[in-house]
């Protein structure tokens, strides 16, 4: 009875290991073409929270092969930005200090922005994302506001070639299918400076996939534009 009994309660002990395991945040493995902006964009989140789940410092520096977790850790109950973290055991690389949050109207006022290619014809918009704006091949892409490259390459699916500029630390453009790309990751950019030329989209014609993201979601570029 009492190595019933000891079995038992090692199942259970089991049972509980296996639980926390299923309860706990998703992991990604970082590849050779990610950046931890490109990780963010891939999975809808906020660069600033992917660093702090993963204690990153404030250089964002990510290293090949490295599990990330995708979320908060277990217990940490989805703690906002600014708030103190429990301290981590085992954790060799210190926390970034916490940036401060930006409002869209001040960062419309603030800064420039500029059509990122030529319309040929009505920009249409992609639900829940950003817009396609119709050309013809091969013609300029530009960077829409100024801002520093964190991400070129074609390693997020169903983007193709795609360039990511951060404006602020909440803000973030995105420029897909590009035919080439005439910038590199680091490099700052101005207003209107081209950056790309456009290629194809996914039905095989002239077309930029042009999104803006704000603390990591998706917002309404056109707002952006004048007139």
């Amino acid at each position: 009875m009492r190595a019933i009994g000891t079995v038992g309660l090692c199942c259970l002990l089991l049972g509980a290991c296996a639980e926390t395991a299923v309860d706990g945040p998703e992991t990604y493995v970082v590849r050779p073409e990610d950046t931890l902006y490109s990780i963010a964009w891939r999975h809808d989140l906020d660069f600033r929270d992917l660093a702090r789940w993963n204690n990153i410092s404030a250089d964002y520096h990510i290293y090949v092969g490295e599990v990330l977790v995708l979320g908060p850790q277990p217990g940490s109950k989805g703690a906002p930005r600014g708030a103190q973290d429990t301290p981590q055991v085992g954790k060799p690389r210190p926390l970034p200090a916490p940036p401060a949050r930006t409002v869209p109207g001040t960062i419309k006022a603030a800064a420039r922005w500029v059509w990122p290619t030529d319309p040929v014809g009505a920009p249409r918009p992609v639900p829940g994302g950003g817009i396609l704006v119709p050309g013809r091949l091969g013609q300029d892409v530009r960077a829409a506001s100024a801002g520093r490259v964190v991400y070129t390459g074609s390693g997020l699916r169903g983007y193709g070639n795609l360039i990511i500029i951060k404006h602020a630390d909440s803000l973030l453009s995105a420029y897909a299918h590009n035919r080439e790309m005439l910038v590199r990751d680091g490099q700052e950019v101005a207003t209107g400076q081209v950056i790309a030329h456009m290629g194809e989209g996914t039905h095989q014609s002239a077309i930029l996939y042009f999104e803006i993201r704000q603390n990591g979601r998706p917002i309404d570029p056109l707002p952006f534009f004048s007139k």
